[in-house]
């Protein structure tokens, strides 16, 4: 998916010039030309930070409309998952389409020297996850943790948090977090 042509898209029908949607995201004017220019390559953390000025979802901006006649999908093969990831981070949701979902339920890869991005994450509800291979750095408030695999965590999103892989072997993930916000 082409992200600064989706973005300018999206930002035009909803009537905002890059001016307006930097102010309301808390970012730069810059910021918003380059992303839409495809310049750079926005983190989770600042691409969720432009959304939350229009106000949309990564799920709603990744995601073509799904047919509302259709009953729930219950399995989701691992070639439908939506990958809402960024700078080589891999993001696969699980249930994507899924109507009023409460859960945002993802596997997450993390390649050697990665991670959510320079700004600290933080929203409503609760975070869960488990380290399946690798190993991980986890940054909640001041607290910084080192995560083997099989360990695992659980916290209140709205602890500024942020994950990081400073490791020379790939991260892989799998994490829950409620509200679904993706």
């Amino acid at each position: 998916m082409d992200v600064g042509a989706r973005l300018k898209s999206i930002r035009k029908l909803k009537g905002l010039s890059q001016r307006e949607l930097a102010k309301r995201a808390g970012v730069t004017n810059s910021t918003i030309s380059m992303i839409e220019k495809n310049s750079v390559s926005p983190s989770v953390s600042s691409l969720k930070k432009v959304l939350g000025g229009i106000p949309m979802s990564l799920v709603e901006f990744f995601s073509p409309e799904a047919p509302q006649d259709q009953p729930p999908k219950v399995i989701y093969r691992a070639d439908e998952l939506l990958d809402i990831g960024s700078n080589q981070v891999i993001m696969q949701l699980v249930g994507k389409d899924y109507p009023r979902r409460n859960i945002s339920f993802l596997r997450e890869v993390y390649p050697p020297l990665t991670d959510t991005g320079p700004d600290m994450l933080h929203h409503e509800g609760e975070e869960a996850g488990m380290v399946v291979r690798g190993r991980l750095e986890l940054t909640v408030g001041e607290e910084i943790h080192i995560l083997d695999t099989g360990d695992s965590y659980y916290f209140e999103s709205s602890l500024p948090h942020r994950f990081n892989n400073p490791f020379e072997e790939p991260c892989e993930l799998i994490s829950a977090t409620t509200p679904a916000n993706f």
